[in-house]
């Protein structure tokens, strides 16, 4: 079955990005758009992004992922270490970051190298999720194979009732990851397809910036 969509079209007209308005550092840019787009009401999860990992098979996986902290570091997201994405990281941790806000008309792409963060970290935020995600993250093998769902939703229980008057421990193949980014590329719709594209890079410590044609 073909479906044609070529008659599709958008006039992207929201806003505009110039080299003189940009900040001389890209997290200051990725806050003040993240802040724009996590304030804006038709927009459910400003922090979800497509988190792109090189597999075992040399074949790039995209999957969303949620941004759970950042600060001039870097960027942390949390998961199961032994996940498909996980296993790539440890085999290959150069990634890419892509946040799309269609409502905004923005686009922020990064590229960098992730690592696992200190177990206190993510202790600490383990321990701040609601019980009911820590004992998911405990039940799921995740990125295994299952052979039906009942085998989730009974481990499940049996951890209910296993914790129902104690804290569940983080569990050693679980927890975050701090994504130190080498690149940013912040795009704004524009008008005939003529969008602005603003590209950082690092030399010697110094953030770069220049535009991109579009």
């Amino acid at each position: 079955m073909k479906n044609d969509l070529g008659n599709r079209r958008k006039s992207y007209k929201k806003d505009y990005l110039s080299e003189s308005e940009s900040n001389k550092n890209p997290f200051d840019l990725f806050h003040k758009w993240f802040q724009e787009a996590d304030s804006n009401p038709k927009i459910d999860e400003a922090n979800a992004f497509t988190l792109s990992t090189i597999g075992v098979d040399g074949f790039p996986k995209g999957r969303v992922v949620l941004l759970k902290s950042y600060d001039s570091e870097g960027f942390i997201f949390y998961t199961n270490y032994k996940s498909s994405k996980g296993f790539d990281i440890k085999n290959n941790p150069n990634i890419c970051m892509s946040f799309f806000w269609p409502q905004d008309e923005r686009q922020i792409i990064i590229k960098g190298s992730a690592s696992k963060v200190a177990d206190s970290i993510s202790d600490k935020y383990f321990d701040s999720r609601p019980l009911e995600s820590r004992l998911g993250a405990m039940v799921s093998d995740q990125s295994n194979i299952i052979s039906d769902r009942k085998i989730l939703d009974s481990n499940l229980l049996k951890l209910k009732q296993k914790y129902k008057s104690k804290d569940p421990k983080r569990p050693k193949h679980w927890g975050g990851y701090l994504i130190v980014p080498e690149s940013f590329e912040f795009w704004q719709g524009r008008p005939n397809r003529l969008h602005d594209r603003i590209h950082y890079t690092q030399e010697n410590n110094y953030w770069i910036k220049y535009r991109l044609s579009p």
